[in-house]
């Protein structure tokens, strides 16, 4: 089903106001009942004018028609003369300030319920657009990745550009760093998620490439690329599987040099931070990239160890590694 067009949205606004004709409210009521996105619409739109359905309306009261016609019964009987004068008389009579007050105020609630209507339903639409559009950039970037991989493991024997981690490393991004160390890929931005906040994310001075065997500082690397055990530095070509992903949340510390914690329910469920919570981007060995909104691929969580990590466990990213090649871990 394609998303909701102008004319259609238009169609469920004037719908929920009680504004269509009896031909559009059958359009409307057969697109609601078509399309998930435009009930969720005019859900939204009826639950932002519920309030407005148990305000009770004054009726004008008897007695002030009864005086009007009266007046101007009498005024016609008086003739035209005395008709002017009592025209003059209201036209030239002052406002009091309560009645301007009451007016403007009601003419301020219009306006703010009319705010607050465009605002809950377009709001949503925007941020979600806004999320959808920092997922497939993030997913261009790591097919990016990818192809900097796979040249470098093109140019050397089928090596991949790491070698095991061991005990005592700072973290696990020398199978990015080396790759743009030697201009494999060719833009540090590449390494940072575009669904993350900037203001917390840096880019890596070119200069200082050649300075290094890893990046310095977590802060310009926002990925998890996966973690091999300790038999596996001379296996060829990239890793079967999951081989990097949006940043594991349990080591989401920063720029921490040393990092410690205790795992809780809360954590070993979270999904990584760089889309708010939502989900994650995970590069497959293929090449493929894909979106999943759990942190498990084929039973197994991407961002922890089959064994040594559990509720209640202290972890230090230092030291975790998986037991066998099976065991998929993209950390820190």
């Amino acid at each position: 089903m394609s998303p909701l067009g102008i004319d259609e949205k238009q169609l469920l606004f004037d719908y929920s106001f009680g504004l269509t004709s009896q031909i559009q409210s059958a359009q409307a009521e057969a697109l609601i009942s078509s399309s998930s996105e435009a009930a969720e619409t005019y859900g939204r739109l009826r639950a932002l004018l519920a309030p407005l359905d148990s305000v009770d309306l004054p009726s004008c009261p008897d007695e002030l028609v009864e005086r009007t016609i009266a007046r101007i019964t009498g005024a016609a009987n008086s003739g035209h003369l005395g008709l002017e004068e009592l025209l003059a008389d209201e036209q030239e009579r002052p406002v009091t300030g309560k009645i301007g007050f009451w007016r403007n105020l009601g003419e301020m609630v219009a306006v703010a319920a009319a705010v607050m209507l465009v605002a809950g339903v377009l709001l949503p639409v925007f941020n979600r657009a806004r999320q959808d559009y920092w997922k497939q950039r993030c997913q261009a970037q790591l097919s990016s990745i990818f192809g900097g991989l796979s040249n470098y493991v093109e140019d050397h024997d089928g090596r991949p550009p790491a070698v095991a981690a061991k005990p005592g490393q700072q973290w696990n991004t020398q199978c990015l760093y080396l790759p743009f160390k030697l201009g494999y890929i060719k833009d540090s931005a590449l390494f940072i998620c575009p669904g993350r906040d900037s203001s917390r994310a840096a880019q890596f001075d070119i200069s200082r490439v050649a300075e290094c065997d890893d990046f310095p500082s977590r802060q310009y690397v926002t990925y998890s690329p996966r973690k091999r055990c300790a038999n596996s530095p001379n296996a060829h070509g990239l890793c079967e599987g999951p081989m990097l992903s949006d940043r594991n949340p349990i080591f989401d510390d920063g720029a921490a040099v040393t990092f410690k914690k205790r795992l809780d329910q809360a954590i070993m469920r979270a999904n990584s931070k760089n889309h708010r919570g939502k989900g994650q981007n995970v590069l497959y060995h293929d090449g493929s990239v894909k979106f999943i909104t759990i942190r498990l691929v084929a039973e197994d969580d991407i961002f922890a160890l089959t064994e040594g990590m559990d509720c209640g466990d202290e972890v230090d990213d230092c030291e975790m590694l998986p037991a066998h090649e099976a065991d998929v871990f993209l950390a820190p």
